[in-house]
């Protein structure tokens, strides 16, 4: 173990920074040639900016680039890239799980005098020889309040913008990164199967939704054992609460006739996988069939439509004029896809792909979109309730896969009540 060695009789003696190279680094999620052209791109920004440096505070860009997830708790964290080296800031608290977990160095602050954090995005630099004049950031994900107080920890320096080029990175998909989206898809497919079995009247949203997550993280340690197992979820909603894509499972007890939503979300070292189906709880009504067939015409629709040269907007105004021929355009809720990878709901959005009427991103090899339509109507009219299929597509040179493989609409999601 190395690390920095402290005597001390009073607070006021202890460190303000240390090295806790605690036990040994552990196996990442990718190869060292993955994180080397990673951060090779990542210079590249640099290098098209004149940056001397990147302080990279975002859950998604630390983790991107170094494989470190941080958990926040009212601290901070940074990696800060040079043109040479990579170095983690993390809290005191970590100890040497930091280090361990990620690629590149490690510098670890204390909470014994305020302001800590920022001394240790200082001292990396300085180790480094850098004097850094302009300094590139994440303005998607950086607070006011903290932006101010690197600016001030760097007086003189230029803060730059780099989140968004940052992400048109993030959006082309390396062989690495496809082979853990797909165990990610592979797994949601699982989580969909036991949820699927344990449909029943009278068991509650909260209860379906607990099976549905133990089986997808059991089948993730499996798979992942050298990675954290954190962060894997599902939405389960049954009746008026499958209105939103995003509702939080309930007590509410499923009924008979019901229209449910499953929603299986396997996290896997950090990348975001989905699978979301439509079933029903006994033979639907005469109009919830018609709204769960157009919604499936549009779903079907849409998957021809991703591939090699499609763009984004395109492909939401020909699938729009499916939902105008049904009158249900009001109805839509959210876009038609996006971008997967390191994301979940409480961080990451590779916004420039999404398949919206205001994106003209055009789709190329690499990149890994969804397709996942999606009406909602409203409690008390015919049909009342969210009707939404999601598969996820791998576009290649002149290929597209699809890697869901959970069966969608009324031939396969109808539970017998």
């Amino acid at each position: 173990m190395t690390t920095t060695v402290e005597t001390a009789s009073s607070v006021a003696e202890l460190e303000r920074l240390k090295v806790l190279h605690n036990g040994k680094k552990e196996k990442l999620t990718f190869s060292d040639a993955e994180f080397e052209r990673r951060l090779a791109g990542l210079r590249n920004i640099m290098a098209a900016k004149d940056l001397d440096a990147v302080i990279l505070t975002s859950y998604h860009g630390i983790k991107y680039y170094s494989d470190f997830l941080y958990t926040t708790f009212g601290r901070n964290y940074a990696l800060v890239v040079t043109a040479d080296d990579s170095v983690t800031v993390t809290a005191n608290i970590d100890a040497g799980m930091p280090w361990r977990t990620s690629y590149g160095e490690n510098i670890v602050y204390t909470d014994w005098r305020r302001d800590n954090f920022y001394f240790g995005l200082q001292e990396a630099l300085r180790q480094r020889g850098v004097k850094a004049n302009r300094i590139g950031v994440e303005d998607d994900f950086l607070p006011g309040l903290t932006r101010e107080k690197i600016a001030a920890a760097f007086p003189g320096a230029e803060l730059l913008d780099v989140s968004q080029d940052a992400m048109r990175q993030r959006m082309i998909k390396s062989a690495e990164e496809i082979e853990v989206i797909k165990h990610g898809a592979r797994i949601g497919d699982l989580g969909g199967e036991a949820i699927r079995a344990a449909i029943r009247e009278g068991i509650t949203e909260y209860e379906v939704a607990l099976i549905g997550t133990e089986a997808m993280v059991h089948e993730i340690a499996r798979t992942f054992p050298h990675r954290e197992v954190r962060d894997t979820w599902v939405w389960f909603q049954s009746g008026i609460n499958t209105d939103g894509a995003h509702n939080w499972a309930t007590t509410r007890k499923v009924q008979q006739g019901d229209i449910l939503s499953l929603n299986c979300f396997p996290m896997t070292s950090g990348y975001y996988t989905a699978l979301e189906r439509t079933l029903f709880l006994g033979q639907p009504d005469e109009r919830s069939l018609e709204l769960w067939n157009i919604n499936v015409e549009v779903h079907k629709r849409g998957l021809e439509l991703i591939k090699p040269g499609a763009v984004c907007k395109d492909i939401a105004a020909e699938l729009n004029e499916i939902y105008i021929s049904h009158g249900l355009l009001a109805n839509r809720t959210f876009g038609y896809g996006h971008s997967f990878g390191v994301l979940s709901h409480y961080y990451g959005r590779e916004a420039g792909l999404e398949l919206r009427e205001d994106i003209e991103t055009v789709l190329e090899p690499g990149m890994v979109v969804s397709m996942e339509p999606m009406i909602t109507v409203a409690d008390g009219q015919p049909g009342a309730g969210g009707y939404r299929e999601h598969d996820i597509l791998v576009i290649g040179e002149g290929t597209v896969e699809n890697i869901t493989r959970f069966p969608f609409g009324p031939e396969h999601n109808i539970v017998d009540a």
